[in-house]
């Protein structure tokens, strides 16, 4: 059974705060446990949190950030996810660690996103997500790669993945968010919270993405909503 909890806000900024405080939390936990914190973030979080982030005093020299998921292109293309974080986060210190690369082989593209991860100290501090309309999670989605991303070993960090709608990419396998010490979910409008909801309830049998990985979570879920 996945054990998830739902905090729910009365508006965008006690929202906001409150996700930023928690990260905030983590960051300096984590640095004071081992001076280091890595944090596996979205491209579309919230702009308000990241708003807060960015005015919070943390040490963000001794912070590495990976996007959960990426396009198989160069950092400085402008549809990079890493380009989009290094945006947010190089100017407050952080250290921003790409993993796409411009290879059309997406299985290739794979291999040295994995590569690169490799190069990390593992597991994450946070993995944090947000959930798509269709319960897409980080870069899993409905596809004849799901499957692949969903059964990679543990060792495995990242895989291709090409969506049946949307854009190739390369994305953190489910062993490497769930391996995250802290795992937490920011979402907005009933519609979100009701899918969430159901995909919590079916578990096991869930079709959607965001079920299926959270179906093999031993770590309790913190769910930040927001109408």
């Amino acid at each position: 059974m996945i054990e998830a909890e739902f905090w729910d806000y009365g508006d965008t900024d006690e929202f906001a705060e409150a996700v930023a405080g928690d990260i905030g939390f983590i960051v300096e936990s984590a640095i004071d446990a081992r001076d280091a914190a890595l944090l596996a973030l979205p491209t579309d979080a919230p702009a308000a949190v990241l708003d807060k982030l960015a005015k919070a005093k943390l040490p963000w020299k001794k912070v590495a950030v990976i996007a959960t998921d990426d396009l198989p292109v160069a950092v400085d293309n402008p549809t990079s996810r890493a380009r989009a974080l290094a945006q947010r986060f190089l100017p407050l210190g952080a250290r921003v660690v790409p993993f796409g690369t411009p290879n059309s082989d997406l299985a290739m593209a794979g291999n040295a996103a994995d590569a690169r991860l490799q190069e990390l100290p593992w597991p994450p501090d946070l993995v944090w997500l947000t959930v798509g309309p269709a319960g897409e999670v980080a870069g899993l989605a409905d596809s004849r790669d799901l499957q692949n991303a969903l059964d990679a070993p543990k060792a495995r960090r990242a895989v291709g993945l090409t969506p049946n709608h949307g854009e190739p990419r390369v994305t953190l396998t489910r062993a490497a968010l769930l391996s995250a010490r802290t795992i937490l979910i920011t979402a907005d409008g009933e519609e979100r919270k009701e899918l969430l909801e159901g995909a919590i309830a079916d578990g096991q049998s869930s079709k959607l993405p965001i079920g299926r990985l959270l179906a093999e979570a031993e770590q309790p879920i913190d769910i930040h909503w927001t109408a």
